[in-house]
């Protein structure tokens, strides 16, 4: 890449950047602590890739996706998933009309720029399935016609631990189309009693205003595309995700036994996007290996699926996602 293209990058990204401040100002007015999740957040905004946060009840998940919606002038829908829910209450059904005598589509709530699958884990697999179609293809099909989605279209969804009463596992097809599976934990002592003083303490909650138009995320998304990858960092990509394939040939066969499958080829294509979303917000126009270290964990903790052997030793993908990390030669 010459010093000409890189600088043109550059000033792109300096241009297209301001709106991120504002918007991280005005989330730190709702949310304490946190600063990792509404990082990647705004990543996956900017590589338009869906996100999946989970964690027990209470550390403010929904507050934090409900947020970073009403920043953005764009609407917004709130589902909260219900062992119930049928596929409909989603997506919308066909209703016969005694005006025409023919049927009429009556569009669900999936028809909104940003969706909050508010504890996506608690509805039954054909409901979660339902929403395939919407996340890889942003279409929805009722009875015979395909309606498109607008731009932009991105889900983010909360869950509970499995382990909770009432959840359901989410299919691996599902899983795999979220870019991300962040991982939300409780706050730090500080954080906490800041939480206390602004809750207990009868503080109103902050009235929010969009600061952030579509038109600017569409934008922002040409620059991300653009950023320059290097062809060894391409590699380096390539050889984690093949590593948790096959982490022999990696000199890794010590966890041939703990791995029934590793990332998809999706796995590689988030690194990338995400990774170019990441140097954009560090105001940076070519992708180095720390982007990818910041990312990686968060992209691969959902797609690397443990034997019953790893599981009984209480290993976890987290775990095994260090050792790729720690293994694997950096450019």
């Amino acid at each position: 890449m010459t010093d000409f293209s890189l600088t043109a990058i550059n000033e792109r990204i300096a241009k297209e950047s301001t709106f991120v401040q504002p918007l991280t100002d005005e989330i730190a007015r709702v949310i304490v602590g946190q600063d990792d999740i509404v990082t990647k957040i705004i990543i996956g905004l900017l590589a338009n890739g869906h996100i999946l946060l989970e964690g027990v009840p209470g550390l403010a998940k929904t507050t934090i996706v409900k947020t970073v919606a009403l920043l953005i002038d764009t609407k917004f829908q709130r589902i909260q998933f219900t062992p119930d829910m049928l596929p409909a209450d989603l997506l919308g059904t066909l209703i016969y009309s005694q005006k025409t005598g023919g049927f009429e589509t009556k569009k669900g709530p999936i028809f909104a720029n940003i969706i909050l699958a508010d504890e996506i884990n608690r509805s039954p697999a054909k409901v979660q399935s339902a929403l395939l179609e919407a996340m890889q293809e942003r279409q929805v099909t009722i009875g015979e016609e395909t309606f498109l989605l607008d731009d932009p279209f991105l889900v983010f969804a909360t869950q509970n631990p499995i382990e909770q009463e009432g959840t359901y596992p989410l299919p691996e097809a599902q899983v795999d189309r979220f870019m991300m599976k962040l991982k939300v934990d409780y706050p730090a002592k500080g954080e906490e009693i800041q939480i206390l003083r602004r809750v207990a303490g009868g503080n109103s909650v902050p009235v929010l205003k969009p600061v952030v138009t579509p038109e600017t995320i569409r934008n922002s998304r040409s620059v991300v595309r653009d950023i320059y990858v290097d062809e060894k960092i391409e590699q380096y990509v390539v050889d984690l995700v093949l590593a948790t394939r096959n982490p022999a040939e990696y000199n890794l066969a010590e966890m041939e036994n703990l791995i029934a499958y590793g990332g998809s080829p999706r796995a590689t294509i988030y690194l990338i996007l995400a990774s170019k979303a990441r140097a954009f917000l560090e105001g940076r126009g070519y992708v180095v290996p720390e982007d990818i270290r910041y990312v990686g964990e968060d992209i691969l903790r959902h797609r690397i699926i443990l034997t019953y052997e790893a599981e009984a030793e209480e290993i976890t993908p987290e775990d095994l996602i260090q050792r790729f990390f720690d293994s694997i030669e950096v450019p």
